[in-house]
């Protein structure tokens, strides 16, 4: 019947609805229902849809190798701005939450967060905490350092190189990389700010602490799991003119014309390669700029696009 109407029918209509309309017009007996019908067709695979295919998502952390085979540990920090108290400052939050151990941490402040009170925080949780293997940002230029000249190594960069952590930028505008601690921020919106009613600053701070120090409790095991982290070195102490060294990782997406902007430069990747996603590795040791392919759906083939010689100059930190 779904053959016969397909090729004679006016209309050309010959899914499940059209063969029971024309085998109620034969007078068949038993007729069938319009569902027995579409689900015979399903089973001999005579529909002319075809059902999405859902592919299994990228395992956590899947653009850093080390990390997707949690061989290292992750830090993701972001910053929630617009909270105000009613008839009191505003505030702004920076939080903080591992990827693997999902060990959170949060600093409610009245000021804006600048690079340097998120260097402070930092040492501050990394410290107590011990250091993971990489710690990852947004663009802003809080974390990034200015954008106004090219080859800039800013403040917070500056902090992870000196301890050995990796600090990695992610592309802006993208789904799926910052999941993590967008989770967490609405969360603590959710549990801390919304939940209370905060007559001060000290007060929420109270509560977000209280909230910070049941949930790594709740997380015990989770964070026990996770990739060990590295003891903080005991005579460390930051030198903000000292060389940049080791390695900087930023996450783009080529342009049209196959080309990937970082360190306020443009360096061309591959003209087969657009608007698809890379990982460019800074080696500041080696004086070189890796840039490896990226897809979600083969997270673990990241073959290397292409190779490029580049300096940076070692100039003096403006304090």
């Amino acid at each position: 019947m779904r053959t016969e109407l397909g090729q004679c029918s006016d209309l050309g209509f010959h899914g499940a609805e059209a063969i029971h309309e024309a085998l109620q017009a034969r007078q068949v007996e038993p007729l069938p229902s319009v569902r027995t019908i579409h689900r015979i067709l399903e089973r001999r695979g005579a529909l002319d849809g075809r059902r999405r295919i859902r592919r299994p998502p990228p395992p956590p952390g899947w653009h850093l190798p080390e990390v997707a085979s949690k061989r290292r540990e992750l830090d993701s920090f972001d910053v929630v701005e617009g909270l105000v108290i009613k008839g009191g400052p505003q505030i702004e939050v920076l939080n903080g939450i591992s990827l693997h151990g999902g060990l959170p941490a949060s600093w409610p402040m009245e000021a804006s967060v600048t690079a340097k009170i998120v260097v402070a925080s930092l040492i501050e949780h990394w410290r107590a905490f011990g250091l993971p293997g990489y710690a990852q940002f947004d663009n802003d230029t809080t974390f990034q350092g200015p954008h106004a000249h090219p080859d800039v190594v800013g403040r917070v960069s500056r902090l992870c190189l000196s301890l050995g952590v990796v600090p990695v930028f992610v592309v802006p505008h993208e789904f799926g990389f910052q999941s993590t601690i967008e989770n967490y921020n609405g969360t603590w919106q959710a549990k801390v700010w919304a939940r209370f009613e905060h007559g001060s600053l000290p007060d929420l701070q109270g509560h977000s602490q209280r909230y910070v120090t049941a949930l790594r409790r709740h997380r015990g095991d989770r964070i026990e799991s996770a990739p060990q982290r590295r003891a903080f070195p005991k005579h460390w102490r930051l030198d903000l003119q000292a060389r940049p060294r080791g390695r900087i990782i930023y996450l783009r997406r080529t342009s049209a014309a196959g080309a990937v902007g970082v360190l306020g430069r443009s360096f061309e990747v591959d003209p087969h390669w657009l608007n698809r996603l890379v990982r460019v590795e800074v080696d500041l040791d080696g004086n070189k700029i890796l840039i490896y392919r990226l897809r979600r759906r083969e997270p673990q083939d990241q073959p290397l696009l292409k190779e490029l010689y580049h300096h940076i100059k070692n100039r003096k930190f403006s304090e």
